[in-house]
């Protein structure tokens, strides 16, 4: 990953490429619940997201799949995107579970709803919260 760091703060990624953060279940295949890890080793990528995902990884972008599922179950988890043949930089699990989320950052955040298709990304203008000026 080529990042670049000017004065003295945390560095920033070379302009166009975008870390995305993408959730694994009900987004990238079937919403299985971390009771059921024996669904985690069986159930099927959404055709549409492998492709995407991995052309955005093709294209230089970083990926990292962000999970509720939890740290024991980072092998089935892991295992189970090389094996359907997802291309991806890291994992990230231990996302809180429940939804609703609003994440604050001192980067720039961009969020996308799955709404059951992987598509390219398109330009919406939309209504948001921010913080007041």
């Amino acid at each position: 990953m080529e990042l670049e760091f000017k004065n003295h703060l945390s560095p920033m990624l070379k302009d166009g490429i975008v870390n995305y953060l993408i959730d694994i279940d009900g987004t990238i295949t079937e919403d299985v619940p971390n009771e059921e890890p024996e669904r985690m080793k069986v159930c099927k990528p959404f055709p549409d997201a492998l492709a995407t995902i991995n052309k955005w990884y093709d294209q230089g972008h970083q990926i990292c799949f962000f999970s509720s599922r939890t740290e024991d179950l980072r092998e089935i988890t892991e295992t189970w995107l090389r094996e359907n043949g997802f291309k991806f930089h890291s994992v990230l699990l231990g996302k809180p579970r429940g939804g609703n989320y609003h994440w604050i950052d001192n980067h720039l955040v961009k969020a996308t709803r799955y709404k059951g298709k992987f598509t390219d990304m398109i330009e919406k203008k939309v209504k948001i919260k921010v913080f007041e000026d």
